[in-house]
């Protein structure tokens, strides 16, 4: 067996995307080179920021279950069901990825506010108001997370082989065990970049959250609301959420990736 010489990448190609690197990596040393290390360990252990960390958590993953369950089925309907008006609804799932997160959040508190399209009946019938509630920034962040999972599932689904599917459908297995027992495995890598891409998505979520959720210290204050707190008053504590922010997801992100692709 003869070994295969390592190719040889064009110069341009090289210093292109050393370029698309440093674009991340500089604005990262500068949040680096900012913090401050000595007293970092008493800044991230403070309650504000601690209850911020739990409650980012805590809303990202219930975001990301909310996106699976709901996003699963409408992805696997877009690639799977010829629909009139398919088009239009595979543009409004995609709309919260490119809608300014502020709009989002309007278009959330005049849905589901006190005096909202929904909001209002509901908090009639029910006595519940969702603004300013940790189910406000669930919502928020299931709002601009699903599309990433559903744009992700839906491509993984467009692209698979049916002859699997149809070959156990045709042993008599129905929709839903094909479903559960070959199409959901075929595609379990993409359903796990979409669940991560869909959770890194509500872990920094901002605006929709601000204006729907608002910025309750201990009740709606997620990471992202704090950092923006904290840049007004104690910068050194914005750059030390910040900085948990960045270990936490990336941490996760490249603790997951192999479970969809490999270098």
């Amino acid at each position: 067996m003869t070994d295969r010489a390592t190719p040889r990448a064009p110069w341009p190609l090289v210093a292109l995307g050393a370029l698309g690197l440093l674009i991340v990596v500089v604005p990262l040393a500068g949040l680096a080179w900012r913090a401050p290390w000595t007293d970092l360990p008493s800044l991230v252990s403070s309650p504000v920021v601690r209850d911020a960390l739990m409650l980012s958590l805590v809303t990202s993953v219930l975001a990301t279950l909310c996106s699976v369950v709901v996003g699963v089925p409408l992805a696997w309907l877009l690639a799977r069901v010829p629909f009139p008006g398919r088009r239009v609804v595979r543009g409004l799932i995609t709309l919260p990825m490119v809608l300014p997160p502020v709009v989002g959040g309007a278009a959330l508190l005049f849905a589901l506010g006190r005096r909202g399209l929904i909001g209002e009946p509901l908090a009639e019938l029910t006595g519940f108001v969702m603004p300013f509630s940790i189910w406000a920034v669930v919502v928020a962040n299931t709002f601009v997370a699903l599309p990433f999972l559903v744009i992700t599932v839906e491509g993984a689904l467009l692209g698979l082989d049916q002859r699997y599917e149809q070959a156990a459908a045709s042993l008599g297995a129905s929709r839903l065990h094909v479903l559960r027992r070959v199409t959901l495995p075929a595609i379990a890598p993409s359903l796990w970049a979409g669940a991560v891409l869909a959770w890194a998505r509500a872990l920094g979520e901002f605006g929709a959250t601000i204006t729907f959720a608002g910025n309750l210290p201990g009740r709606t204050q997620t990471l992202p609301l704090a950092v923006f707190v904290s840049l007004e008053s104690d910068r050194d504590t914005a750059v030390a959420i910040s900085l948990v922010l960045v270990a936490v997801s990336l941490s996760v992100l490249i603790g997951l990736r192999r479970r969809w692709w490999s270098p």
